[in-house]
């Protein structure tokens, strides 16, 4: 079973959605107890950090997302959390992930980076199986992760910056999979197909 985490900053109507489509059981819960008996979890997210990592706070789940050893997606924002700091509020992140989220520059593009894009650079891993940087994704976003060691997948908007990243059990990506279509239902299953490989272990 997947939990997606319930945080008052989250997409929970398409992410569930998409779980729905790919007949995948779920909960939706921020509640500690029962994200402990999930498989695997998903972090998505929409709108602003500081609120949301004070949201994460509220009911403890900072700590426990720091601590887990199940399989996490963070989707958008949950990704963008996983990382120390960010421009936006001047805001802490969970610190999983290093590194400091900026903000594209609107002097030489419209900001935020909204719409359909590919990837540029693509590392081997699970979470890309049958991926290519022929296929579309959407984003919708104001701010980026820099690219680092744990940076998997490359888009370009203004700049080169990490699309997904990957750091142990730690997966994230910077786009919405659940809105895009075909290929994002596959990434989907990829993670998917990660958490039940972790179930038979």
């Amino acid at each position: 079973m997947i939990a997606i985490i319930n945080y008052e900053a989250g997409n929970l109507a398409s992410v569930s959605n998409a779980f729905k489509r790919l007949d995948e059981p779920y909960i939706i819960s921020d509640k500690k107890e029962e994200l402990d008996k999930a498989d695997g979890i998903i972090f998505p997210g929409v709108g602003h950090a500081q609120p949301a990592m004070k949201s994460l706070q509220k009911n403890e789940l900072d700590e426990w997302l720091k601590n887990t050893k199940k399989p996490v997606l963070g989707i958008c924002l949950g990704m963008q959390l996983f990382y120390e700091s960010s421009e936006e509020g001047e805001s802490e992140g969970l610190g999983i992930i290093p590194g400091r989220l900026k903000k594209f520059d609107s002097c030489k593009a419209k900001v935020p980076h909204m719409g359909w894009n590919t990837f540029q650079n693509i590392s081997t891993h699970p979470l890309m199986n049958s991926l290519n940087n022929e296929q579309f994704f959407y984003y919708v976003h104001s701010f980026f992760a820099p690219l680092n060691t744990y940076t998997v997948a490359t888009c370009d908007y203004i700049q080169p910056f990490t699309s997904v990243v990957c750091k142990d059990n730690f997966w994230g990506v910077q786009f919405h999979p659940e809105k895009s279509g075909k290929v994002g239902s596959l990434l989907l299953q990829n993670f998917l197909q990660h958490v039940h490989s972790k179930m038979k272990t």
